[in-house]
């Protein structure tokens, strides 16, 4: 019996231990939690777009404190400046935060995938207005590049870390980005990502 809670204790160690050199490894700062500091877990976000026309956003730190780091981390450094989004698909997303512009580019490491399949519980739906993590195949490989869905996706609820939403005023500025880009099959340009 002793030897079976040693195993447990052991274990569950190990796991802490592991779970804190992914971590490390997965390019975070080493600043801590915003919780555990006593901030709060819900920041805005603005994206200002090259015509000056602005998408406000509120970021979920709650449900997605990683990615929520991550993406503020790479405003704050000007990292989104200047980008497109570089895929526009009607009725179903914008995608944008590609260095590289053709969707194949990133910070140069990746993040934890922060929702269900990945064993990490997120409740946010894929929803109308709501911004998630694009990534490859491979759960942990989400980036800088991020999407906001156009209408209801909800099958990619668990497959995806969604981390903000678009508020209803601003989903007019996406939709008219979206006609924009229907008409001239220009990428519309991000001017500036800020967060607060």
């Amino acid at each position: 019996m002793k030897h079976r809670i040693w195993k447990r204790m052991a274990l569950g160690a190990m796991a802490a231990m592991l779970l804190w050199a992914t971590a490390c490894t997965e390019g975070q700062s080493s600043g801590g939690n915003a919780a555990d500091e006593g901030e709060t877990t819900v920041s805005k976000a603005t994206i200002t777009m090259e015509d000056g026309q602005q998408i406000h956003m509120t970021l979920d730190g709650e449900q997605a404190p990683i990615t929520v780091e991550n993406f503020a981390k790479l405003a704050k450094e000007g990292f989104y400046d200047g980008l497109t989004f570089h895929r526009i698909e009607p009725g179903f997303v914008i995608q944008g935060g590609d260095p590289n512009g053709n969707g194949t580019g990133g910070p140069g490491y990746q993040i934890k995938g922060e929702f269900s399949a990945n064993g990490v519980e997120n409740t946010i739906s894929h929803v109308r207005g709501v911004v998630s993590m694009a990534r490859a195949q491979d759960y942990d490989s989400a980036g800088s590049q991020f999407f906001i869905t156009l209408d209801d996706a909800t099958f990619l609820d668990g497959q995806y870390a969604a981390f903000g939403t678009v508020d209803e005023e601003s989903m007019k500025v996406v939709d008219a980005i979206v006609e924009q880009y229907l008409q001239d099959g220009k990428a519309p340009v991000m001017k500036s990502v800020t967060v607060e």
